[in-house]
């Protein structure tokens, strides 16, 4: 097993030079799990601020040879949970096909105050054999 730590330079930086966004753990086959930092993205409204959150995700997934249809597992932290339906949509447009296994939490506020949602996921990369 290996692991790498980065934040590829193909994709968004992170706001802090003080954490990686992806921690790649792969396996002797080829496999790997990509552990992705919580992302949060700017805008003024909850769906500007998701879809910016996944756009993030995506390119840090391509990063690694992997899309969002690798991810099994994801954690969303909300300000306001009835807000949900807002989010869900915009999270159904990225992710289209079975939906990974979720989480969905409400905080009272986030690190960055302007924040209003922050996403985490863990996705699977198949080897090559």
């Amino acid at each position: 097993m290996r692991i790498t730590l980065d934040s590829p330079a193909s994709a968004p930086q992170p706001l802090s030079p003080y954490y990686s966004q992806v921690a790649r753990v792969e396996h002797a086959d080829g496999s790997a799990l990509l552990y992705l930092s919580s992302q949060i993205a700017e805008g003024t409204t909850l769906a500007e601020q998701s879809r910016g959150v996944f756009e993030t995700i995506a390119a840090l997934l391509r990063a690694h040879g992997a899309t969002l249809a690798d991810v099994v597992n994801i954690r969303t932290y909300l300000t306001d949970i009835t807000a949900l339906a807002e989010y869900g949509a915009v999270r159904r447009k990225f992710l289209t096909g079975t939906p990974p296994t979720s989480m969905t939490f409400e905080v009272s506020r986030l690190f960055r105050p302007e924040a209003l949602v922050e996403v985490e996921v863990v996705a699977a990369v198949p080897g090559t054999e």
